[in-house]
């Protein structure tokens, strides 16, 4: 199921800056969760295993089966929206999973995948968005009006926000040390930069969902380009700085304002 990942110069030179100890391997399928017995396997490779759990409090009563499962503890890796590279800290050392449908993908989009897990790894922040939002994200559920897939959606892409603004200085500064590495970023960044200003009308128009809508921004956060209204508002130390609590005030304030709009027209 799992195989130590041989990693280009590139790479391997970004994992020994950033996150020298943890153990990269490859998957031999796709998945959004690991089932538990098999994800047991990364003992191992690894010198313990550690599964973490969560308040129920920290639920709302409709949250998706999924999210009870991680919060439970069971040994829990992988969640949906986590995308073609996840890592965990269930793990000691750190260990970065690459999914069988990495074999598709470019591999200058991968390496920089790769070396994102490392580069998050070591900013230090958790590994999803509920021991993030913590009970947070019962508030968050409250503040709009969406349903639970789309509140989860929403937590997805607001917690890759507030890491993506930890972790696109470092990516900055590849310029110079790491070119390739920069250059792949730069890249997956133009990959979006045309249909960002196109968001709040496809929102306002009915095309594109609001979870969708900021999933997609908050992916551009990271690669530091210019978002549209609202979601400038992200993209700010105060984010930083009061994180879920901001998130959430960010959520509510954002469909208050829609609403107005909604009752102008």
């Amino acid at each position: 199921m799992f195989d130590h990942r041989e990693l280009s110069s590139p790479v391997a030179a970004i994992k020994d800056a950033y996150a020298p100890n943890a153990i990269i391997l490859d998957v031999e399928s796709d998945f959004e969760t690991i089932p538990p017995a098999i994800a047991e396997g990364l003992g191992i490779f690894v010198e313990s295993v550690t599964p973490s759990s969560y308040p129920t409090d920290w639920l709302p009563s409709d949250a998706p089966s999924p999210l009870i499962q991680y919060a439970g503890s069971e040994f829990t890796i992988g969640m949906p929206g986590d995308g073609t590279v996840t890592w965990t800290r269930q793990t000691t050392p750190p260990t970065i999973l690459i999914k069988q449908r990495a074999a598709g993908t470019p591999t200058q989009f991968l390496e920089f995948l790769i070396a994102e897990a490392i580069v998050q790894i070591d900013t230090g922040v958790p590994e999803h968005f509920l021991p993030f939002f913590e009970s947070a994200y019962t508030e968050l559920d409250s503040a709009v009006p969406l349903g639970p897939a789309e509140v989860y959606q929403l937590a997805v892409a607001l917690y890759d926000a507030w890491v993506g603004l930890q972790t696109r200085p470092t990516f900055n500064s590849f310029d110079e040390t790491h070119p390739e590495l920069y250059t792949a970023w730069h890249d997956a960044g133009n990959r979006l930069n045309d249909r960002l200003k196109e968001l709040p009308g496809a929102v306002a128009r009915g095309e594109t969902g609001f979870a969708d809508a900021t999933e997609y921004a908050c992916s551009a956060i990271k690669h530091d380009l210019e978002l549209p209204t609202p979601f400038t508002a992200l993209d700010t130390q105060a984010f930083l700085e009061y994180d879920a609590e901001y998130a959430v005030r960010w959520g509510r304030k954002t469909f208050e304002k829609l609403d107005e709009s909604e009752s102008l027209d």
